[in-house]
């Protein structure tokens, strides 16, 4: 998710922002399919959206990581359109993929949606390394039931719950950055899709990985963890330690 991990996202506020300027995937888009952009699509790329994406066609000759976008851009309250299945093999959409990776790494977060970089499309990355995961105290990840995997992409991406199972956490998340709030997720979910060259795939996770993977295909329907989050539980990162309020719910496991 733009940043569902705790101890990362205070790494992130450290960070330099990232580049105002638009990547080669956005400009390829634009560049070789403006004109047949669906008006559903076209309808996102609106107000600062709109002219980073367009700005990045006007002499910007080197290639530069997307900007994240914020909350209040329409591409993060809309749905994003499906990537046809025939195009994700495309030089247009690979590059997109390989600069979502580069962003999310970047920031450093541990999955990101292509609507988070303009994009209204139904694309997600996600990966946890050891090295995130060491930020947090071993209770911390046992209680979370955090372990890393590696790199996932998954267009298209279908989610459903295998269990009825839910746990009270906190997120973050970078186009909404420097805040955190407590969210109720799955804890065992399914999602089948397709993969970065087009082949199906079907992934079970659980624990972490599949709050990950609720938080990012919420992204795809225009959905912010602040639409979701427990009332009372909205903080800064700052604040992330302070006792919740004696009416929120215990956090962990349901």
């Amino acid at each position: 998710m733009g940043a569902v991990v705790q101890r990362l996202r205070l790494l992130h506020l450290r960070r330099a922002p990232i580049s105002p300027l638009l990547g080669s995937s956005a400009s390829a888009f634009v560049n070789s399919s403006c004109s047949d952009t669906p008006p559903s699509w076209r309808k996102c790329f609106s107000s600062k959206a709109r002219s980073r994406w367009f700005g990045g066609l006007e002499g910007n000759k080197k290639s530069k990581l997307p900007p994240i976008v914020s909350a209040g851009e329409t591409v993060l309250h809309e749905r994003a359109a499906e990537v046809n299945p025939k195009e994700i093999k495309s030089e247009r959409v690979q590059s997109m993929i390989d600069d979502m990776i580069k962003v999310m790494r970047n920031a450093p977060g541990v999955g990101l949606a292509a609507p988070q970089i303009g994009i209204p499309l139904r694309i997600i990355v996600l990966e946890d390394k050891e090295e995130y995961i060491s930020l947090d105290t071993e209770e911390e990840t046992q209680a979370e039931d955090r372990r890393p995997f590696d790199l996932l992409v998954i267009l298209n991406p279908k989610l459903k719950n295998i269990t009825n199972r839910t746990s009270l956490f906190f997120e973050g998340c970078l186009s909404v950055n420097g805040f955190v709030g407590v969210v109720e997720r799955y804890l065992d979910v399914e999602v089948s899709g397709y993969d970065r060259h087009g082949d199906p795939i079907k992934i079970n996770a659980t624990g972490w990985q599949a709050r990950i993977l609720q938080h990012e295909c919420d992204h795809l329907d225009g959905t912010l963890y602040v639409d979701k989050m427990l009332p009372r539980t909205f903080r800064t990162m700052q604040n992330l330690d302070m006792p919740l309020p004696s009416a929120c719910p215990k956090l962990g496991p349901r």
